[in-house]
């Protein structure tokens, strides 16, 4: 049972993993964004996810910085999660982006870069710069994001190393059976973006009824269901009291049953683009 924030999961490579951190998609540079990532650290998060497509990297570096002084931690308790964009998906492309990722982050390493979609013809140059990255000790660990099986099998069979993350969009209205089980079988650690569906559960009954039954929040009871399942969770806010309450989940667990009952709330809906089908 996963105990409190600081606990981790150890990825097929050794690399400890927090099962919780915040995320900043949509979160604009300046100080609300600081104030989050300062005000996550202070409470006792150790994983931060961005994107360089969130256009906010070197907002998240100056939180950390502040977050780490205030904290008295030191930057190896940290966990940050940048991803590479579309557009920079060639091998040398990759290997600049990376770079610039860092500079903005004004951090030496990365905890885990992914390959944010799996751009059709050009995912497999870009993963070789993933690996080259890591066999040189400039990223922790490498992965992927929005990958399906069929990206992931395709992955593989050029790849040197297996991706050890897939961070894909994960909810009680998408919950992703059949790639949750490759993944399982494969030693590839699941990680949920949109945990909350952007919102659009925290009117659900079933889930209200729940969270009566536990004295919580029907999206402490969205993310325990989640760490329940085994996948790593990133719910974003840039609200003080919504990020302590977020991390607020480890104290109850679930039981079968209601694990079951949320479960059947599926309905592969899905906030974000398909993976298949995204305009890129």
């Amino acid at each position: 049972m996963i105990k409190n924030l600081q606990d981790t999961t150890t990825l097929y490579n050794g690399v400890h993993m927090p099962w919780m951190g915040l995320g900043v998609f949509k979160v604009d540079e300046g100080p609300e964004l600081e104030h989050a990532v300062k005000t996550a650290i202070k409470h006792g998060y150790r994983s931060i996810d961005t994107a360089a497509i969130y256009g906010n990297e070197a907002g998240v570096g100056r939180g950390i910085r502040q977050g780490l002084k205030e904290a008295g931690i030191s930057r190896e308790e940290l966990f940050v999660t940048s991803k590479v964009w579309n557009s920079d998906l060639g091998y040398e492309a990759t290997l600049t982006a990376y770079e610039l990722s860092l500079q903005k982050l004004t951090l030496d390493y990365l905890d885990l870069y992914l390959i944010h979609w799996p751009v059709a013809g050009k995912f497999t140059e870009a993963w070789r710069a993933l690996e080259t990255l890591y066999k040189e000790g400039r990223v922790k660990a490498i992965g992927v994001s929005n990958f399906q099986i069929h990206h992931l099998q395709e992955l593989m069979n050029m790849a040197e190393i297996k991706p050890m993350v897939n961070q894909v969009e994960f909810h009680p209205r998408l919950i992703q059976t059949e790639l949750r089980a490759f993944c399982r079988e494969q030693n590839i650690q699941l990680e949920a973006w949109s945990p909350l569906m952007q919102g659009q559960l925290l009117d659900n009954p079933l889930l209200q009824q729940i969270a009566a039954k536990y004295h919580k929040s029907v999206a402490q009871i969205i993310l325990r269901w989640d760490l329940q399942n085994g996948v790593v969770t990133i719910p974003k806010s840039t609200k003080e009291q919504r990020i302590i309450e977020n991390a607020d989940v480890f104290d109850f667990q679930l039981t079968t049953e209601d694990m079951q009952q949320i479960e059947r709330l599926n309905q592969d809906l899905r906030v974000g683009p398909d993976p298949d089908n995204f305009d890129f």
